[in-house]
C-alpha cells in the first residue's frame, strides 16, 4: 500500500470548502481525555463562541458530533413525536430532507412548495401556520440546491402564537450572512462546519432556547448504564440514543454525564474556526462574502454567462450559473477539475444538468489563490 497522497485542489463547491491552514494546525495537537479539565475548558469555550456566532443568549449552544445532517436529525428527532403536526415550506432539496426526517420521526407532515429558484413570501407561510397551528415548522434559510436565501425574520412570532416551535437549517448560511436567533425568535437552529465556517465536516454547531429544551425534556430518558435515582424513565422517549438532545444536554452541562467519547480533534477545529471568525468580526465576515459574491457574478456576467435568478434572494455564498445549451455541464466540470484543479458542483432534481453551483464560502471567499502550473500559490 502506497503512502497517502492528496491532489491539490481549489474547492469552489457549496460545501465542503477550503480549510484555513491555522485550523489544520490546531487539529494536529495531541489528544486530551474527554473529561480532562483542559479539554472541558475547550468545550465550554466552544459553547460560548457558538452562542456568539448565532447572535443568541441561549445556554444550550453546543456541537453535535457528526455532519450537518446529524444536527438536523438530532433536532427533528428530539422535538417531533409520533403524530405531531409538522409544516415544511420546501424551496429545494434540503427542504425535502426536513420532510424525510420529520416523517421518520413519526410526524404528520404538511408541505408547502415553491418553484425551485424562488423563495416564499413570509405572509403565505404565516397564513398556513394560522390555518394549521402546527407543533413544528421546519424551514431552510440558505437552500444551496437553488442558491436562494429565504427570509425568515417574521416566522418565529407567528409560530409562537400557537405555542409551536420554529426549527431552521442554517447549515450553508451560518457564518456567511447574519443569523439572528434571538431577534428572529428561532427556537432551534442548526449550523454547518464545512461551509462558511471552513472547518472539516464532522461536527455541527447547534443552538436551542429554553422553551424548546423544556419541550424535549418531556421525552427525556437517561440510558440505563448511567441512570441514577434522580432520572425519570419515560415511555415516550426520543428513539435515537446518539442524537438524543436531552442526554447531550447532560453531557455538555456541568453534570458531564457520560454519553459518548467526544470528538477531540473536531472540537479543536471548531474552536479555532470560531475564534478566527470572531477575531475577523462577524459583520466584516459577512461583508467579505457579499463582496466576493458580487465580484464573481460580475465576472461571469462579463463572460456572457447568465446567473440563475440573479438578484432574486441570492445566497451571498453560492452563485448559480445557467449551463449554456451547447455545453455538457458534467463534462465541463470534469475537465475543469482534471485540467485546472478547480471543483464546482451541479445541482439536484429539476435543476440537475441545468445549472452549475459555485461556492465562495469561508476561507475560499477571498482573493488569495491563483493557479500555478504545479501548485496553488499566493498572489
Amino acid at each position: 500500500m502506497s503512502e497517502l497522497q492528496i491532489t491539490n485542489r481549489l474547492i469552489m463547491t457549496p460545501g465542503p470548502t477550503m480549510v484555513d491552514p491555522r485550523i489544520s494546525q490546531a487539529m494536529s495537537n495531541q489528544i486530551l481525555g474527554q473529561f480532562d479539565p483542559a479539554f472541558t475548558d475547550i468545550m465550554n469555550d466552544n459553547m460560548k463562541m457558538i452562542a456568539q456566532t448565532f447572535n443568541t443568549k441561549n445556554r444550550w449552544s453546543f456541537p453535535i458530533d457528526g455532519t450537518s445532517r446529524a444536527g438536523l436529525e438530532a433536532v427533528i428527532g428530539s422535538i417531533v413525536s409520533p403524530g405531531d403536526a409538522v409544516l415544511v415550506p420546501s424551496l429545494g432539496r434540503f427542504g425535502d430532507l426536513f420532510v424525510e426526517l420529520a416523517e421518520r420521526a413519526g410526524g404528520q407532515v404538511t408541505t408547502m412548495t415553491t418553484e425551485w429558484g424562488t423563495v416564499f413570501d413570509q405572509d403565505d407561510i404565516i397564513a398556513k401556520i394560522r390555518e394549521m397551528k402546527p407543533k413544528v415548522v421546519a424551514i431552510v434559510h440558505g437552500e444551496t440546491s437553488t442558491g436562494r436565501l429565504q427570509p425568515i425574520d417574521r416566522l418565529g412570532a407567528a409560530v409562537h402564537e400557537y405555542g409551536g416551535f420554529l426549527v431552521v437549517d442554517t447549515v450553508a448560511s451560518y457564518m456567511g450572512t447574519p443569523v439572528k436567533v434571538d431577534e428572529w425568535q428561532l427556537d432551534a437552529v442548526v449550523g454547518g462546519a464545512q461551509k462558511c465556517l471552513s472547518i472539516p465536516s464532522g461536527i455541527t454547531p447547534i443552538t436551542f432556547n429554553d422553551r424548546f429544551a423544556a419541550e424535549i425534556n418531556k421525552r427525556k430518558r437517561v440510558e440505563q448504564g448511567v441512570r441514577t435515582g434522580e432520572d425519570t424513565k419515560r415511555n415516550n422517549y426520543i428513539t435515537s440514543n446518539y442524537l438524543d438532545l436531552t442526554q447531550l444536554q447532560d453531557y455538555w452541562s456541568p453534570r458531564r454525564l457520560n454519553h459518548h467519547t467526544e470528538a477531540t480533534v473536531a472540537n479543536y477545529a471548531l474552536h479555532e474556526g470560531l475564534r478566527l471568525a470572531l477575531q475577523e468580526g462577524l459583520q466584516n465576515r459577512f461583508e467579505r462574502h457579499l463582496q466576493v459574491h458580487h465580484a464573481l457574478n460580475a465576472g461571469l456576467d462579463a463572460m456572457g454567462l447568465h446567473i440563475y435568478h440573479q438578484t432574486d434572494h441570492e445566497m451571498p455564498m453560492v452563485t448559480c450559473v445557467e449551463i449554456p445549451d451547447q455545453l455538457d455541464g458534467d463534462q465541463f466540470r470534469e475537465t475543469f477539475l482534471k485540467d485546472f484543479g478547480v471543483e464546482i458542483s451541479s445541482s439536484f432534481g429539476s435543476l440537475q444538468g441545468k445549472i452549475w453551483r459555485i461556492g465562495t464560502m469561508g476561507y475560499s471567499a477571498q482573493r488569495h489563490f491563483r493557479l500555478c502550473p504545479y501548485n496553488w500559490c499566493k498572489f
